[in-house]
């Protein structure tokens, strides 16, 4: 089970003791991180997106896949933290990190008036409070239950559509989670988002490439 079914459990776990914040109303009663279309093709988006400042944890798998990552947040947005201050719920949650693998960060998008003000420091070493740098994504939406296959899946199509627009991509990916786990499969909206590498990056990499191949 990798941490796309962990964060899935986790929020099946809470709805079932009626704590998780998302069992009481709909996706759309969050606030969500915003951003710019820049261009749209069918599932499959470019957006800008700015700075947005996170509460994230590792979130590695153990002996009985139950790490407490999900649960860490959600304790810290309900007052685990310096100034005892409830932070309302926003969608998505991020999940970073290599796609399919045991382990990552995963990320609650802190509310815009709670970020302009600076959110509250953790009461847990293992929240920490940084910053998720902006700029342009591939981002590719789409339905079912988000496991590790289906991302995969998901990010090699993402991939594919960038080349055949000659975008240059970061190796990395992330996922992106609005839903609550009762909603139906079918309804639920999960992104998979890469990175756009700027054409300086870009043009830096050509050159170390061309320089390797002529030492060579």
């Amino acid at each position: 089970m990798t941490r796309y079914t962990r964060y899935f459990a986790s929020l099946i776990g809470l709805a079932a003791i009626g704590a998780c914040a998302w069992a009481q109303t709909e996706r759309e009663g969050y606030e969500s991180a915003g951003y710019k279309v820049i261009e749209s093709d069918g599932a499959i988006e470019i957006r800008e997106y700015p700075d947005l400042m996170l509460a994230a944890t590792d979130s590695k798998s153990d002996a009985t896949d139950r790490d407490g990552s999900f649960m860490r947040l959600f304790q810290y947005i309900s007052g685990a933290n310096e100034a005892e201050q409830k932070i309302a719920m926003t969608t998505p949650v991020f999940m970073e990190g290599e796609l399919g693998q045991s382990s990552g960060s995963m990320g609650f998008v802190m509310p815009a008036e709670v970020a302009a003000q600076g959110p509250p420091d953790p009461n847990n070493d293992q929240v920490k409070l940084r910053k998720r740098k902006g700029g342009r994504f591939a981002v590719i939406r789409f339905s079912g239950r988000l496991d590790a296959e289906l991302a995969k899946k998901q990010e090699a199509k993402l991939r594919q559509w960038m080349k055949s627009r000659e975008l240059q991509a970061e190796p990395s990916a992330e996922a992106a989670g609005y839903d609550p786990p009762f909603t139906p499969p079918q309804q639920r909206r999960n992104e998979i988002l890469i990175r756009v590498k700027s054409d300086a990056a870009a043009d830096g990499d050509a050159d170390v490439k061309a320089k390797t191949e002529a030492e060579e």
